[in-house]
């Protein structure tokens, strides 16, 4: 099972939520979002992981955004809702998680329905109280010892494998490395799933700048099965004037690959054709000419990641 953990910001969101529409997201994936604000781009998308009855995790005591710190998100969520039976209740093991797991109990919502996120060694002692006697359903945590000693029970495999630059013109000095191989060897090593942060990384920014460079992150599957990611970047770098003609430089490269990786991997490309829709999209605006903006081309990159390792999944199962 695989668990994308993703921050709630729109494009993220609508990755998610088209993913969903258009029944792209494979029955091995669970999306965790940490929540940045309430909106009707986050009802929606949880609207239709309701309506398609896919599973979704939410973090009910998020550490950025509008609630960050704070115990009130449940409060809030059920405000909106009604309910909590749309979601996976999860929580972040922080200050805040006291708080949090006490209010969850009084609805009704026992220790072995809820999800952890463990990424902090420092609450360890806090998931030993909480969790002591029951566990959790899923606990989210890094390879760390001290971790790995404690958590028994619904282990997931939880880094982050996107290696972050300062400026997008830096991914130019190593555009092809090694990305993750947790979906080949998790199960095998007592793990019932893995998590990463997809393309975005773990670093929280709700600032947007205009680029000097324009990036494409995209994550693929070598001859071996590994997931690598090639960033595409863009040429005329020396001032933010032109976006969208950095975005054509940084396409261009990447249609360029494409080719390549379809010789490499043919099985993937069924009657030649992309092996997901972000991939056909991103053909589309290299035809057409169009450039869709910066945080569509995020989605874009989130929804690759998300769809080609649900067919992974998917097929692996099916073996």
């Amino acid at each position: 099972m695989y668990f994308p953990y993703l921050r709630g910001r729109q494009y993220e969101l609508l990755a998610l939520k088209e993913l969903v529409k258009g029944g792209l997201l494979g029955s091995h994936i669970i999306p965790v979002v940490e929540p940045i604000k309430l909106t009707s781009t986050f009802e929606g998308t949880f609207q239709a992981f309701f309506d398609a009855e896919l599973p979704l995790a939410l973090i009910f005591n998020p550490s950025v955004g509008d609630f960050a710190g704070q115990d009130n998100f449940l409060d809030a969520y059920i405000q909106k809702s009604g309910n909590l039976s749309r979601v996976m209740p999860t929580l972040l093991m922080s200050k805040s998680t006291y708080d949090v797991f006490g209010k969850l109990s009084a609805k009704g919502i026992a220790p072995s329905g809820i999800t952890t996120v463990l990424d902090n060694r420092d609450f360890l002692e806090i998931y030993k109280t909480e969790f002591g006697d029951v566990p959790p359903q899923y606990t989210l945590f890094s390879d760390e010892r001290s971790l790995r000693r404690v958590v028994k029970q619904g282990k997931v495999l939880f880094e982050d494998k996107f290696i972050k630059q300062d400026k997008n013109a830096d991914y130019s000095k190593n555009d092809d490395e090694f990305y993750s191989d947790d979906h080949l060897f998790y199960s095998t090593e007592g793990y019932v799933g893995f998590g990463d942060y997809s393309i975005i990384g773990n670093d929280y920014n709700e600032s947007g700048f205009a680029p000097y460079a324009v990036a494409i992150h995209i994550v693929y599957l070598n001859v071996k099965n590994e997931l690598r990611v090639r960033h595409f970047i863009s040429d005329s770098n020396r001032d933010t004037s032109d976006v969208a003609g950095k975005f054509r430089e940084a396409l261009a490269k990447y249609i360029a690959w494409e080719k390549e990786w379809q010789k490499e991997r043919p099985d993937l490309f069924i009657d030649g054709k992309p092996p997901t829709s972000a991939m056909s999209k991103l053909n589309t605006h290299w035809d057409t000419g169009t450039y869709p903006g910066l945080p569509t081309l995020k989605k874009l990159s989130i929804m690759h990641h998300l769809e080609l390792m649900g067919k992974f999944l998917d097929s692996e199962a099916n073996k």
